[in-house]
């Protein structure tokens, strides 16, 4: 397996502290990333059990469990051949062991489908459903050492890749084939599910069209995830083809200014609110109030973006930067009609200042 077992048996028992503090008497983690947090290995179609006190169990198909031993450190491992048995099993554990509250990650990645809430809320008529994602996510926000090397890993893996996105970038080659020459350069240096996003227009998100083309002059906006070990470094950068204008250098020159306002005042014990704030004038004063997409920063981990998720849910604006936190600086791109400009690195919070991983 990837990592010390023990390493993730304290993930477990912190986590189980957790459900009893808050009188959760067990968990089901069907989200693939917290899967990995606690098992040590990445599975398709996770079931993770851990109760509030006792080993935790895992569902594999047929044929799966002795693999998934050898890539994690549980030891109960369950295989079920039909859907049916898997969904049994749940609902055995839950009432063979006296469950009357019962936590579910309410998230919004793959496996984490409303489609399983609705059916274990018909097996399960009288278990109360406690959403535990906060309580995972407090637990995955600040960094141990082990994923901290996997991140900076992670990091010299995204730059690789973004030197092939400097070398391939033409007028006339499509965003499809920049991510394709991205995305192999990424797997061949191990990284197993990359994430690379191409834009040529004003899109803050890109999934990359075989039809759209690098114009003569333009932008063309990169934003790369690279993982090792499932765990990610997230960077962007826009590339200047022929001569787009002066709005792009201008918008430029204004972002690199942001980007290091930025990193100045992102510091622990800092409302991830007070750096938005100043960013937010800052963009106003140089007249790109209506061009910035609020949200500077979200968190980097087994997700590309992750809590704190300052870009999309609000209320995570108000978090403390704390030390060993994984941010991205800055996210949002500044969407003029020629394009997205954006500049993104990964950073490692210290104590004495920020670690850059990209």
């Amino acid at each position: 397996m990837r990592g010390n077992p023990e390493i993730f048996k304290r993930r477990v028992e912190r986590f189980q502290e957790l459900l009893r503090e808050n009188e959760i008497d067990g968990a089901v983690i069907r989200t693939l990333s917290s899967f990995i947090y606690f098992t040590g290995t990445k599975w398709l179609r996770p079931s993770l059990l851990i109760p509030a006190e006792g080993e935790p169990v895992v569902y594999v198909v047929k044929g799966e469990a002795e693999l998934f031993r050898e890539k994690s450190w549980i030891e109960n491992v369950v295989e079920f051949q039909r859907v049916e048995d898997l969904m049994a099993g749940i609902v055995t554990w839950i009432h063979g062991n006296g469950m009357e509250r019962v936590g579910l990650e309410f998230g919004i990645e793959r496996d984490a489908y409303l489609i399983f809430l609705k059916i274990f809320e018909r097996l399960n008529p009288t278990i109360e459903i406690v959403d535990v994602l906060d309580l995972t996510m407090s637990l995955r926000m600040v960094k141990d050492d082990w994923e901290l090397d996997n991140i900076r890993k992670a990091g010299k893996i995204a730059v690789k890749g973004m030197k092939v996105a400097e070398e391939v970038i033409k007028p006339g080659l499509s965003e499809l084939e920049i991510a394709a020459e991205v995305g192999r350069e990424l797997m061949l240096n191990g990284s197993e599910d990359p994430k690379v996003y191409v834009s040529v227009t004003p899109r803050a998100h890109a999934e990359p069209f075989r039809d759209l083309r690098v114009p003569e002059n333009g932008v063309v906006t990169v934003v790369i995830g690279a993982d090792w070990n499932s765990y990610y470094a997230n960077m962007a950068r826009t590339f200047i083809v022929g001569e787009p204008g002066e709005r792009v250098r201008r918008a430029i020159e204004v972002k690199e200014e942001a980007y290091r306002i930025a990193l100045e005042e992102t510091k622990v014990g800092v409302p991830l609110s007070a750096v938005e704030k100043k960013l937010a004038n800052f963009f106003r004063e140089k007249g790109f109030a209506d061009a910035y997409l609020a949200g500077y920063t979200h968190g980097v981990g087994l997700l590309i973006e992750e809590p704190p998720i300052a870009t999309i849910v609000v209320p995570q604006r108000a978090a403390k930067v704390q030390e060993n936190m994984v941010l991205t600086i800055i996210h949002p791109p500044l969407m003029i009609p020629e394009g997205a400009i954006k500049h993104e690195d990964t950073y490692i919070v210290k104590k004495d200042g920020l670690e850059r991983v990209t």
